[in-house]
């Protein structure tokens, strides 16, 4: 399987305009660096990998993508998290933002 990259953002972008782009029928992996601040009042960011699998894709698809992950993802340096989802209020921004803590 070949991974292209087929989109960068903007950093400017937000969270909602990053997951607004990912289709809803078709298999993508993506990342995003999510800033944020802690509780103690401090700035971080953390950088997310995301699996994204909607159940609408193609089984062969979905297949090709589950088999690919984990090489693909140890290729790249600096990801902190992974969030696997099927469907959007799985990669909600409240679950990446208790997922940062």
């Amino acid at each position: 399987m070949e991974i292209k990259v087929e989109r960068l953002g903007e950093t400017s972008y937000g969270y909602e305009e990053f997951t607004n782009i990912l289709p809803a029928d078709e298999c993508r992996y993506a990342v995003y660096d999510l800033d944020f601040v802690t509780d103690e009042n401090c700035q971080k960011s953390k950088i997310f990998f995301f699996s994204w699998s909607p159940d609408t894709a193609r089984t062969r698809s979905k297949m090709l993508y589950a088999s690919s992950k984990d090489r693909f993802r140890r290729e790249m340096d600096g990801i902190q998290c992974e969030i696997q989802a099927t469907d959007p209020s799985e990669m909600s921004l409240d679950i990446i933002k208790s997922r940062a803590h």
